[in-house]
C-alpha cells in the first residue's frame, strides 16, 4: 500500500476504535487457527470464519464512514476530484 498517494494526513476520530477491533480480529483467526491444527469439526471451523469475515466488513465500514466524514468532505471543499475516484476505486476492491 503507498502511503503517499494522499497529500492530507490521515488523522482519524476512529482510529482507536478501528485498531481495536482489528486486535480482536486478530486474536480471532489466531483461535480458529489453533482450531484447525486441533482438527476440530469444519463446520465449526467455518461458522467461526464467518463471523471473522463479518467482523472485517465492519472494520471497512467504519473506515468507510471516517473517511467520507473526514477526507471527502474536505475534498469536496476543495474541489478535489482524485479523492472520489479513489474512494469509488477503494469501496470496488472492498466489496469484491
Amino acid at each position: 500500500m503507498d502511503v503517499s498517494a494522499h497529500a492530507h494526513h490521515h488523522s482519524h476520530r476512529q482510529t482507536k476504535k478501528v485498531l481495536n477491533r482489528i486486535s480482536r480480529v486478530t486474536g480471532h483467526l489466531q483461535s480458529v487457527k489453533k482450531m484447525v491444527e486441533e482438527g476440530r469439526d469444519c463446520s465449526e471451523i467455518l461458522i467461526q470464519l464467518s463471523a471473522i469475515r463479518s467482523a472485517v466488513n465492519n472494520i471497512g465500514r467504519v473506515i468507510l464512514q471516517d473517511h467520507i466524514d473526514h477526507c471527502v468532505v474536505e475534498a469536496v471543499e476543495n474541489n478535489d476530484k482524485k479523492v472520489l475516484d479513489d474512494l469509488n476505486n477503494a469501496i470496488e476492491k472492498f466489496l469484491k
